[in-house]
């Protein structure tokens, strides 16, 4: 039998892909090599599924640092209010949380991706799991369908990629495509890991003193060679046994790759500024007041509860103060240091954990072979991609998954046309 459509992925952009075919055209099918669908989204927002975001478009953009403009055609056509009254429409009703992350009533994923494969049923898109694809199919210079493992070809009018990227290889995102993308003529740009832990040599880290230790609302920089910060994402982290974690540190991490190509001594200074509200000179006052009004208290207890007391205690000792001394035994210039060290912690990074440890893969199937507004690829007709396969990554909150469910939208509704 030929389809119309082939979909090679069963995650958000592929299920999307399916939907959109599905409601254009009457031969569909999703080929999968796992043996359930959607598993990427039911693990993701932590078992939640932060279906996306409600920021306006522009902020969204902002918030895809890899590519997103290159969301706007797509946007225009298909946007983040769109996917909401879809799920709505699915009866999947969406609560609105912190910075915009639009989440299931439910707080459960796997009714997200019930509810997709329930519309999928209702249109008889056919679905076939534990299939793995080996090569897509050309004739005449145009795509023609796809080649299994078992050596078993299907033959289709237009077949979309949605296989993912290299991250979470868990839930099957192992890469498959970039080989079929290469031989349709398409670039693929260099993979790197995004939304990852960063790696340190620092000594601290190494002797696990401040392990498991969280900082909230901190300002967490990466610094250019002059010292300059080159982005700065304020949010929560944390200090692991290997390195750093959490938000903002993930948010970092990107370009933390991208400084360590241009590194000539394999590691990149980071800082965290972990009173932000606060400029330096007005919280040397601070704590020389606080200092003041018990001259005879110790440091440690003077200042308890200006920061987590791990946190105290270390830049204390990093500022060569003995936390037991009492306030009126402290220098000016080694306050001053304690204070500095308060807005600017500096420590060197080498490296983040490997790209299948990372949330998002960086680099992909060039966006300027792709067409923004159906996702058709320009080198081989009959041939769109979607999602994670694509150069295009943002930071998590919603972000990635509302990028996968718009070109997912266009690339299957454009495949069946």
């Amino acid at each position: 039998m030929e389809y119309d459509v082939i979909i090679v992925g069963g995650g958000p952009s592929g299920l999307m892909a399916a939907i959109a075919a599905g409601e254009q055209t009457k031969r569909v099918l999703l080929v999968d090599k796992g043996s359930k669908l959607g598993r990427k989204l039911a693990i993701s927002g932590g078992g939640r599924c932060n279906v996306t975001n409600r920021l306006p478009v522009d902020e969204i953009i902002k918030h895809i640092p890899g590519n997103g403009r290159f969301l706007y055609s797509a946007f225009s056509v298909f946007n983040n209010e769109d996917i909401i009254r879809f799920f709505e429409n699915l009866g999947i009703a969406l609560k609105e949380e912190d910075h915009g992350r639009m989440f299931p009533v439910t707080n459960k994923a796997q009714s997200v991706v019930n509810a997709l494969l329930n519309r999928m049923q209702e249109l008889n898109v056919e679905v076939r799991v534990n299939t793995a694809v080996a090569d897509l199919l050309f004739e005449n210079g145009r795509t023609a369908g796809i080649m299994l493992r078992d050596g078993q070809t299907i033959h289709s009018r237009a077949v979309v990629i949605a296989a993912g990227g290299s991250s979470v290889p868990q839930t099957g995102s192992t890469g498959d495509a970039y080989p079929w993308a290469e031989k349709a003529g398409h670039t693929v740009t260099e993979l790197y890991p995004t939304e990852v832990p960063v790696t340190s040599q620092e000594p601290f880290i190494k002797e696990k003193k401040l392990q498991g230790l969280s900082l909230r609302d901190a300002a967490v920089s990466v610094l250019n060679l002059k010292g300059k910060p080159i982005i700065t994402h304020r949010m929560d982290m944390i200090f692991t046994h290997f390195g750093l974690s959490g938000p903002a540190v993930l948010r970092c991490s990107q370009f933390v790759v991208k400084a360590l190509k241009k590194s000539k001594t394999g590691d990149v200074w980071m800082a965290i500024d972990c009173l932000p509200d606060k400029r330096e000179d007005q919280l040397f006052r601070e704590v020389r007041e606080l200092l003041a009004a018990h001259p005879k208290k110790s440091v440690k207890n003077s200042l308890k509860g200006l920061l987590p007391e791990r946190y105290l205690l270390f830049l204390l000792e990093r500022a060569e103060i003995d936390e037991e001394a009492p306030g009126n035994n402290i220098s000016i210039e080694k306050l001053r240091q304690f204070v500095h060290l308060c807005k600017h912690f500096r420590f060197s990074v080498n490296g983040t954990l490997p790209l299948e440890k990372a949330f998002v893969t960086g680099g992909g199937i060039s966006i300027k072979e792709v067409d923004p507004k159906t996702m058709a690829s320009k080198k081989m007709p009959g041939l769109f991609f979607c999602g994670e396969v694509l150069d295009i990554h943002g930071y998590t909150g919603g972000y990635n998954i509302t990028s996968a469910l718009i070109t997912g939208r266009l690339a299957g509704s454009n495949a069946a046309q």
